[in-house]
């Protein structure tokens, strides 16, 4: 099964909305979230969008015989992001990672969400969760959905949809190579984010690689030295 069915072919015609996905190396994790994003209903008009960063790997064709339309872009998600941005036609924004996967009711929260004329000029991500079953993942998930809520700073991981007119007018994402995600929905702010009732299941693999603790540990330690100035460029080095 692919998407085609869920988006709209007639050219010249705007789609409702644009999944936009920055992809490197993606191939494995891509058609998880590809399929998951099949329309149940096809009257709902959306395209997506893989922005690839110079894959070696065959994200560009997985992703093309899924039903996205492939936009090349060099690598980096800050700018893929930008430029997947730049290149849909939607009138609203999903941004997603490649290895995101919407769960059940995504449409129906998601287009629900842009039919509001009230969010115009607001923003809402998914809820965060894990592909795992250890304590520690729903120790992460709360801790996640309390920096959400309290704090206002969902990452990247958890989407984001936006409206095209409110995402120009905060003038979209910048071409970090970290903190893009933070960056931007500091400008969104805290009072106009909101939080869909959906989960998006996102890869634990680099948590369990790395030990929940550890990952954790070095993300918060990141984002403070984001907050004290540390340029982006220099906490890259860091976080890689």
């Amino acid at each position: 099964m692919d998407i085609a069915a869920g988006r709209l072919q007639k050219p010249g015609v705007q789609p409702v909305l644009s999944i936009v996905i920055p992809a490197l190396n993606a191939a494995a994790a891509l058609p998880e979230t590809l399929r998951a994003l099949a329309a149940p209903e096809p009257e709902r008009s959306f395209e997506v969008v893989a922005v690839d960063g110079g894959s070696s790997d065959d994200t560009p064709a997985v992703a093309e015989r899924l039903g996205a339309r492939v936009v090349a872009s060099p690598p980096g998600r800050g700018i893929q992001l930008a430029e997947g941005a730049r290149q849909a036609r939607g009138r609203w924004l999903l941004f997603l990672h490649a290895d995101t996967v919407p769960g059940e009711g995504w449409a129906e929260a998601v287009f629900g969400y842009c039919g509001d004329p009230a969010n115009g000029e607001r923003a809402a991500t998914f809820r965060f969760a894990l592909d795992d079953t250890a304590r520690s993942a729903r120790r992460l998930e709360a801790a996640v959905a309390w920096r959400t809520a309290v704090l206002g700073l969902p990452y990247g991981d958890q989407g984001l949809l936006i409206s095209r007119a409110f995402y120009d007018l905060l003038g979209g994402f910048r071409p970090l190579p970290l903190m893009e995600d933070v960056d931007f929905v500091r400008r969104i702010g805290r009072r106009r984010l909101d939080t869909l009732d959906v989960a998006a299941v996102t890869s634990a693999a680099r948590y369990r690689k790395s030990g929940y603790l550890r990952r954790s540990g070095r993300n918060l330690f990141c984002l403070g030295l984001y907050f004290l100035g540390i340029p982006p460029a220099a906490i890259a080095r860091i976080y890689r």
